[in-house]
This record gives structure tokens, sequence and C-alpha cells, in this order.
């Protein structure tokens, strides 16, 4: 089978061609091979010469929150644009092929405030300019009538990657030269170990089934309780991670500082149920350890 894909040398997608390397070939759109998902010429000359194609899948967004609120609102910026617009594109270039799509999603399409995990059936209501975009993008797919998925993912993290820094080794680094900051004891995220979402996809190269779900891993905590899990499966004193208050930090924000989602707890029932095997944050570190050198 033939996967084309965006986003393919990043993060996640890197790591989904290192695993399924053997069960698809992947042909990336990058800068990096001449294709901007921007425009919508070079997508069409490339797509040209693979339309033999089986299922696109669509990784690439811009995904700093922070920047991405520097841009609030703004359909010129680079947040819009590639998230809303290259989605758009990416879209179009299905629907004129007749193929499959598989749209990566994310957890901030929700706006944190339900005391219960997040489901399928929940209705999105971002608070954020990223996650709103996110949002925006997920309606482009769905509203095109075109045979799509949608996988929200959440946290990912990883061990071997040069180009970035996820969470978990972040938090490695700051024990490493005790330089961890109090960790909010007060907000619930769901970490997610990269190679469960790789080899979750495999199931949907293969099967295809349209609707949207979260490929997200098994256990949801605070940060505080995270990084006392990564102390003790990495060796650290536990005594360097030291308890910090998301209320108490949002007290210290300026005006017009972007909005913090609390509750980020999102089930994962939907795919576990299709026989997709997510790893608690423990497995999943544990499984990390292994592969560091």
């Amino acid at each position: 089978m033939k996967i084309i894909g965006t986003g393919l040398s990043g993060l996640v997608g890197s790591r989904i061609v290192e695993l399924l390397k053997d069960n698809f070939e992947f042909i990336d759109y990058s800068l990096a091979t001449g294709i901007s998902i921007l425009d919508p010429t070079q997508l069409e000359e490339a797509t040209a010469k693979n339309s033999d194609f089986d299922c696109f899948i669509h990784l690439a967004a811009f995904t700093d929150t922070n920047q991405a609120w520097a841009q609030n609102g703004d359909e010129n910026g680079l947040c819009y644009q590639l998230n809303v617009v290259g989605t758009r594109n990416i879209v179009n270039l299905c629907k004129k092929y007749n193929k499959h799509l598989i749209a990566i999603s994310t957890d901030f399409v929700f706006d944190g405030q339900k005391t219960d995990k997040y489901t399928e059936e929940d209705s999105p209501n971002p608070i954020e300019w990223y996650g709103k975009t996110k949002y925006l993008a997920e309606q482009e797919v769905l509203n095109s009538g075109i045979p799509a998925t949608i996988i929200r993912i959440a946290y990912p993290y990883r061990a071997n990657f040069a180009d970035k820094k996820d969470l978990v080794r972040k938090v490695i680094d700051a024990l490493k030269t005790n330089t961890l900051n109090p960790m909010f004891a007060d907000q619930i995220t769901t970490p997610t170990f990269v190679d469960d979402i790789a080899l979750g996809l495999k199931y949907f190269f293969e099967n295809k089934p349209t609707g949207i779900f979260h490929l997200v891993g098994s256990s949801s905590q605070s940060p505080f309780e995270m990084c006392q899990k990564i102390a003790e499966i990495f060796g650290f004193d536990p005594k360097l991670v030291r308890q910090g208050s998301l209320e108490d930090y949002i007290k210290t924000l300026s005006a017009g500082s972007r909005p913090w989602q609390r509750n980020l707890a999102i089930s994962n029932e939907k795919v576990k149920s299709l026989g997709i095997n997510m790893k608690t944050l423990s497995e999943g570190l544990i499984e990390m350890k292994k592969q560091l050198p």
C-alpha cells in the first residue's frame, strides 16, 4: 500500500515511517521534498505522479500554542493558514482523487471544563487559537463528503528524536540539572507513547474506518503526577519534583494571556474496542527507557 503523508519527518510522523516502513510505502509531502501544503499547484503536480496512492495521512500542523495565541483571530497568520487552509487543500486533493484521508487532530479542541474523560461523542469547544484552528480543520474534513478519519492525539512522547524534545525528554533534562519548575497538580492531561500511535495507525491504514477516534494513552494524570512517575522510572530523586498549581499560575498571567484547559482526560475506549492497545504512562515510560541509548 502506498501512503502519501504530510509531517512525516516530524516527532510523530517520522516514527510512523520507522515502525511501518516494512508494511507500507510512504511518500513525504513537505518543504524538504519541495511541496508546500499551501500551494495547490505543487500538491497537484506531486500527486499526479503518485495517483495510485491508497491513503493520505495529514499530520503537518502549526502546534506552538503560545505562538498560535499571538496570532489569535488572524486568518492570514501561519497557524490558521497551515492548520485550516492547508487542510482544505489536502481535502480538495483527496476529493479529486477519491482517496481516503486520515487527518490528525488534537485534544485541544476541547475546553477542559468536563469533569469526566472526553469521548468522541463530546462536542468540541476550543478556548484558544491553536485548538480553534484544529477544530476548523476537522470541520473542513467532516463537511467535505470524502471518506475520512479524524484521529485526535494528545501530548505525544518518544525515546529518540533529535529535532524536537517532547514533554517527557524535557522533564528528564530538567531533572538532570535540577531545573524543573513546580508542576501543576490541578490539571489533567493524557500523555501518549508515539509508538502506540504509529502501530495503531496500521489498523486505520488497512481498514479505513470513518469517523472520529481518540488514539491516546490509557492513563490520565496531573503534570505533577506525571513528573513523579518519570522521576521514579528514570531513577531521579522524587524530591526534585515540586508541586505547583495551574490556578495560582493563571493568577500571575497578564491580561490577554492564552487560556488553559484544566481537564484534558481523554477516553480511548473506542480504539480499544478495535483491538488497538495503548499504553498507560508507566508502561510507555518503561518502554521508552528500554529504547534510550
